[in-house]
């Protein structure tokens, strides 16, 4: 009867693992695909280009700054739905 208990015991403590990491996990994913990520890894891309531009003296750094940084945006608005292809025609 103790193995029983103990091996149930076991099992719940497992089942709570389990499930704490499928939370971190769905965490992890939700901030991946989040605007706010998306936003300030564009404003970190914009800053140093514009800064990098501005130190080698090119004109209008901040304006040039802009064409990467929507480059970047498009592109991880994009590469979602190319991802969805790829999974369902090449690994699905």
């Amino acid at each position: 009867m103790i193995m029983a208990k103990d091996r149930i015991k076991k099992l719940e403590e497992d089942i709570r693992k389990i499930e704490e990491r499928n939370r971190k996990v769905e965490s992890d994913k939700a901030w991946e695909l989040s605007w706010t990520r998306r936003g300030l890894i564009a404003l970190f891309t914009y800053i140093a280009i514009g800064a990098y531009l501005q130190a080698i003296e090119i004109p209008y750094p901040w304006l040039n700054a802009i064409v990467p940084t929507a480059g970047f945006l498009l592109s991880t608005l994009t590469l979602p739905y190319f991802k969805r292809g790829w999974l369902k025609y090449c690994h699905g």
